[in-house]
């Protein structure tokens, strides 16, 4: 259901934490397109994003996070070198997501077939408000079917895929015209 953000800040998020509790799918804006997203926690709502994607679990998800600290469950930080800490943080926030070492915990849904994982500090104020107000970083993916463009406002979220998605965050995306992103900052392979 699109729901627009009401003037009450705590009440704005009160049916993405719905969603959230109940193994939902969100969306929301991100820096280019809308993004559909979900507990990474929850192995369920996990699955089902997946599917709604048809994305092979092999391949893994993305997490976006309002701070490094939302993403230090899943980032095995010890495994990142001290000198190259720098290196590796001098991207955040921003539209880039960083493919970091994965805590050995860190389940195959979440990681895919690697030992790594790909995780994202957005500087896009709506998501890092989101990602505080859920008290959790997100699984990110754009808001589409399979082999379908990527939507850029709610309303067609809503009249596409509204049937799927537990909860719409109505607001605009950040205008860059293309995604993320994405490297090793570890080894400078560049992935997209």
């Amino acid at each position: 259901m699109l729901e627009a953000p009401l003037d009450n800040a705590h009440d704005q998020y009160a049916g993405a934490r719905k969603a959230i509790q109940n193994h939902g799918i969100i969306a929301y804006p991100t820096e280019a397109v809308f993004g559909l997203g979900c507990a990474p926690y929850d192995e369920l709502a996990v699955r089902k994003l997946l599917a709604l994607k048809k994305r092979p679990e092999h391949k893994g998800v993305i997490l976006i996070a309002a701070d490094y600290s939302q993403l230090l469950a899943y980032v095995d930080d010890k495994k990142i070198p001290q000198d190259k800490r720098f290196t590796v943080f001098q991207h955040w926030p921003g539209p880039i997501t960083l493919v970091l070492p994965a805590r050995p915990e860190v389940p195959r849904y979440l990681r895919g077939d690697f030992d790594t994982i790909a995780v994202r500090v957005t500087a896009f104020e709506p998501v890092r408000q989101l990602c505080r107000a859920l008290n959790t970083p997100l699984v990110s993916t754009s808001a589409n079917y399979a082999g379908e463009e990527p939507l850029r406002n709610a309303e067609d979220v809503y009249a596409q895929m509204g049937s799927d998605i537990d909860w719409i965050m109505a607001g605009d995306t950040g205008g860059r015209a293309s995604p993320s992103i994405i490297l090793n900052p570890l080894t400078g392979e560049v992935f997209r």
